[in-house]
């Protein structure tokens, strides 16, 4: 064989095997295709985004809002599939009993607040806003032996019946922010001692969800840091004060939704 085409079989050769080893198989350079994402958001006032505004006519006394966390997420995320069942003045067992249709083993994310109303958030409130310090603190001594004695059972139920309808879900557990800002900018309203007792009952009640969540294998998603700055009496307030309507009062605004809870989410989910 002449020495020509001898190098050129050799280097056609050499050329070929080069090729092969650099090109990946038809399999490796398929890229996997992306796993579906189903999300569903569960939960009370706070999820459903009650006194943040622009709310779904169809979703009445629920009050879902465009403006509320999950819709937030959804927009940004683009989900395969987003049911938004979240109910304004929604309890642990309203949870159980009319949110966890939308949830089966496709389900692939999972958010939720609840436990504010099963300790009787809005009754306290309206003590502490209508009838002084005193009444205050006596409603809000209620609330903490409810928080440290009922309510941890109370989520478990709801937290194992969300792991059963939807096995093969991340869920997010996100808390409740504290309501004021102490020594700040307000004049008026109720005493400095209830706003702080108020806090602490905040405090506790984010004490006992992390740990509940962390329990069942959930993610706590702490929305205190976020909103800390934006209290009631900060000056830059993300949480309305009493309002009219009145059912806005004590719930986040929009900015809350967008600068508190969906960060902190979006940074879990």
């Amino acid at each position: 064989m002449p020495l020509r085409r001898l190098v050129t079989g050799a280097a056609a050769a050499a050329l070929a095997l080069g090729a092969a080893a650099l090109a990946p198989t038809a399999a490796a350079a398929a890229p996997a295709p992306a796993a579906a994402t189903a999300y569903v958001a569960l939960g009370d006032s706070y999820s459903s985004g009650n006194g943040a505004g622009s709310y779904d006519a169809a979703s009445g006394d629920c009050r879902r809002s465009d403006n509320a966390y999950p819709s937030l997420w959804a927009e940004a995320n683009d989900p395969d599939s987003f049911d938004f069942a979240a109910c304004s003045g929604a309890r642990t067992d309203d949870v159980i009993a009319d949110q966890l249709g939308p949830l089966d083993a496709d389900t692939t994310l999972v958010s939720i607040s609840i436990g504010g109303n099963d300790a009787g958030f809005g009754d306290t409130m309206q003590a502490c806003v209508l009838q002084g310090t005193s009444a205050c603190l006596e409603a809000i001594d209620t609330a903490n032996a409810y928080i440290a004695d009922t309510l941890p059972g109370e989520l478990d139920t709801v937290y194992d019946a969300i792991a059963e309808a939807a096995p093969n879900a991340e869920v997010v557990v996100l808390g409740y922010p504290r309501m004021y800002k102490l020594n700040g900018s307000c004049l008026l309203g109720i005493s400095e001692q209830s706003r702080a007792a108020i806090n602490g009952a905040s405090d506790n009640l984010s004490s006992v969800i992390s740990k509940r969540a962390a329990d069942h294998g959930f993610t706590y998603g702490d929305v205190r840091p976020a909103f800390s700055g934006h209290e009631i009496c900060s000056g830059d307030e993300w949480i309305h004060s009493v309002t009219l309507p009145i059912g806005d009062s004590y719930h986040p605004n929009a900015e809350g939704h967008a600068g508190g809870y969906y960060p902190v989410l979006e940074s879990l989910a």
